[in-house]
């Protein structure tokens, strides 16, 4: 968690006061003195207006006309552009209180992204310091109006509480930047899906830890990040430094919906290569209808396929019993849930059929080296 400490500097006078009063105590001109140092006049007025800054190499000639330390000099002008400098991050501070404002700064810090307070300008602070930036005008250029051509930002110009979701987007930036990756191997990704479906399937508790051993070994960073309110994010895939990121928000806390996410995001990783970010149930600029299907059918295969569901609805036209879909997973290699869900989202089947299956995943704050416990409940005998 990281803060900026709030800086109220004392008033600091630009050098060129100093030499004013010395050459008026040592009784020279403004000419002499540009003649003895070797510098042009308007150089020396400019610094005696405070127009212009001594350099380095000026203090070491000075120091030969004024008898005052070259050092003294090249300190007194680092504190001046300090002084100034602070003085501008102020007014950048001041400007950014209204854009603070913006974010759900309390949800932030009950998650620990953000140190705890009331008061707005340290709310401010505290933002642009968990951004990395240095003005709210840095953050619009990266989240908003982003120009960059990296895989890590894409444009949330027309995104509904792109304030929000930046900030859920950034925590996962700083959580995967504290994990150790291997080189992103493609041919392993895909050697280790029979192993995630296995995790599908049995739904062992703890099941999150090995599902993100398995993702790592390939060099995935698999994270999750809870979501903010207001945002309907389940989850995202990207590129950081060279490093794919699938973040999840276990959004709607249920395991169809989960395991179809997390495939859904491997499918970008597999399917789409650097470029393309995914940001699921979120409108957004660079959003690409095309590869989100490919997404989808890539999930779709690996939960419950077009050949399965068409199978069971051709022995099963009219109803079904849970019990009937608990014979089907075990023959599809499935979960029971993915079936239920699917019927459920074609209108085939009624809410209330199967229930029992549709387990709560709870990720809560889970930390990747283990040191909090996820909760799965696994699949009822």
């Amino acid at each position: 968690m990281a803060t900026l400490n709030q800086y109220q500097p004392n008033l600091v006078f630009h050098p060129g006061a100093t030499l004013g009063e010395k050459l008026e105590e040592m009784g020279m001109s403004v000419k002499e003195f540009a003649l003895r140092t070797g510098k042009p006049e308007k150089t020396i007025f400019a610094i005696l207006k405070e127009e212009s800054s001594i350099t380095p190499e000026m203090a070491v000639q000075f120091e030969n006309v004024t008898r005052i330390p070259a050092s003294f000099w090249i300190n007194k002008q680092a504190r001046y552009n300090e002084y100034v400098a602070r003085l501008k991050q102020e007014q950048a501070i001041a400007e950014a209180e209204d854009w603070a404002c913006e974010f759900p700064y309390a949800e932030m810090a009950k998650r620990g992204w953000v140190p705890p307070t009331r008061k707005k300008v340290e709310k401010t602070i505290n933002l642009l310091s968990y951004f990395g930036v240095a003005s709210h005008h840095s953050w619009n250029k990266l989240y908003v109006d982003t120009d960059l051509k990296v895989a890590a930002y894409t444009s949330l110009k027309f995104t509904h509480e792109a304030h929000a979701i930046s900030a859920w987007l950034r925590q996962g930036e700083l959580q995967a930047a504290e994990i150790a990756a291997p080189e992103f191997n493609v041919k392993k990704l895909k050697g280790n899906i029979p192993a995630m479906r296995r995790l599908m399937v049995e739904q062992p508790v703890g099941f999150f830890l090995k599902l993100q051993e398995l993702c790592l070994e390939a060099g995935v960073v698999l994270l999750f990040t809870p979501k903010l309110p207001k945002v309907p994010l389940s989850g995202s895939t990207r590129w950081i430094k060279e490093k794919p990121l699938i973040q999840l928000t276990a959004r709607y806390g249920q395991n169809d919906r989960f395991w179809f996410t997390f495939f859904h995001e491997l499918g970008h990783i597999i399917l789409h290569g650097k470029k393309y970010i995914s940001l699921e149930n979120v409108d957004f600029a660079a959003s690409d209808a095309q590869k989100e299907q490919e997404a989808h059918d890539f999930a779709v295969k690996l939960t419950f396929s077009k050949e399965q569901e068409e199978k069971l609805l051709q022995e099963h036209p009219t109803s079904i019993a849970a019990e009937d879909i608990v014979n089907y997973a075990i023959e599809f290699d499935t979960h029971p849930a993915l079936i239920i869900g699917r019927l459920q989202h074609l209108g085939l089947i009624a809410y209330s059929v199967g229930r029992e299956f549709l387990l709560p995943v709870q990720l809560s704050e889970f930390v990747f080296d283990g040191s909090k416990d996820d909760e799965i409940k696994q699949m009822p005998e």
